[in-house]
């Protein structure tokens, strides 16, 4: 009996060890190479994470939402969090991301490299990945470009219930009332915002739709970001509508800039990949995808933009410190409410 029991204990060993081999044979051991992005850009992503994929074998599972949302479920999530990357559409957000202890740094020569020192983080703890110019629309059957010159001149009564902007709750405005207090102090660009206020503008929460009103006559002149006109000349060449690049006169700031810029998660699990990741992103071929994929001008100096945009012409950009945007918001929001912009 001892020896049956014995003989059996062998017998179930040499099971266990047959299997084993098998399983380790056959099935695959190597864990799924992946990298977890949080995105509020979510124009044309998809095709540009699977190249990534494609070229890299490393996954890309992506959540979409607003900024704030993402920056909030990041801050909430704490070390437990998926998220390897966050992907925003406002300077602003990412220097919130760093103040709120949210963002590592990026350890990389190649995006260094790739990304020039004023697209970037003082600490590398984000990058610019494409820039979004907020200039003046108008449609040219009303207005001549002649008339057009700054911001600031659009507080001119001329302009009385003729402007479409966007409401005082988008980043885009406050960013743009945030590089106005850089320019002039608080003192000065409140004058300028009550002059804007003071001409009854036409507020939509969207730049597609500004720009279709605009087209349908609802209005002569508007401050929308350069890609979405970009979009509409795309799927309709004779779209009604027209870029002017602001403030380029000698002695002006240049046109209104903004990104969409990329960080590593402080608490990333795949840190490696997160970092082959916006390496990859910074590259000419990754720098081609992501900003043809929404009409935006690549952060790489040394990638062409797409065909329409590089039509609206040359223009000189505000040199600001992009983290200005987020230094100041608290700022621009106070202003805006003072004057009453809504």
């Amino acid at each position: 009996m001892k020896n049956f029991l014995l003989n059996k204990k062998w017998l179930i060993l040499i099971f266990v060890v047959l299997t084993i081999a098998v399983l380790t044979t056959f099935l695959p051991t190597d864990k799924e190479e992946v990298v977890y992005v949080y995105t509020a850009r979510h124009y044309g992503i998809e095709p540009v994470f699977i190249e990534f994929t494609n070229e890299t074998g490393i996954v890309v599972k992506h959540t979409t939402a607003s900024d704030a949302a993402l920056r909030e479920r990041i801050k909430a999530e704490g070390r437990h969090t998926n998220a390897d990357v966050y992907i925003t559409v406002d300077a602003g957000n990412l220097w919130l991301a760093v103040k709120d202890g949210l963002l590592r740094t990026i350890e990389s020569s190649v995006v260094e490299k790739n990304i020039p020192a004023n697209l970037r983080d003082p600490e590398n703890q984000w990058f610019a990945l494409t820039e979004r110019v907020r200039t003046i629309l108008y449609h040219p059957d009303r207005v001549s470009p002649e008339e057009l010159s700054t911001y600031e001149a659009l507080a001119d009564p001329k302009w009385y219930g003729r402007l479409l902007m966007r409401p005082a709750t988008h980043p885009y405005t406050q960013s743009l009332v945030a590089s106005l207090i850089v320019a002039h102090g608080e003192e000065e660009s409140e004058k300028i915002v009550r002059g804007w206020v003071a001409n009854n503008p036409t507020l939509i929460d969207s730049d597609t739709r500004i720009l279709e009103t605009l087209a349908a006559g609802k209005g002569d002149v508007a401050i929308a970001n350069h890609y979405y006109l970009g979009r509409l000349l795309e799927s309709n060449p004779e779209f009604p509508v027209r870029i002017f690049w602001a403030n380029q006169n000698v002695g002006e700031r240049g046109a209104h800039v903004n990104i969409t810029g990329v960080g590593v998660t402080k608490y990333s699990k795949n840190y490696q990949n997160a970092i082959r990741f916006v390496e990859w992103l910074s590259s000419p071929r990754g720098q081609k995808l992501f900003a043809d994929s929404n009409h935006e001008f690549p952060a790489n100096p040394t990638v062409e933009p797409h065909s329409i945009i590089a039509g609206f012409g040359s223009f000189v950009r505000d040199p600001i410190n992009l983290t200005e945007y987020g230094r100041l918001q608290g700022a621009a929001v106070k202003l805006l409410n003072r004057v009453g912009y809504r």
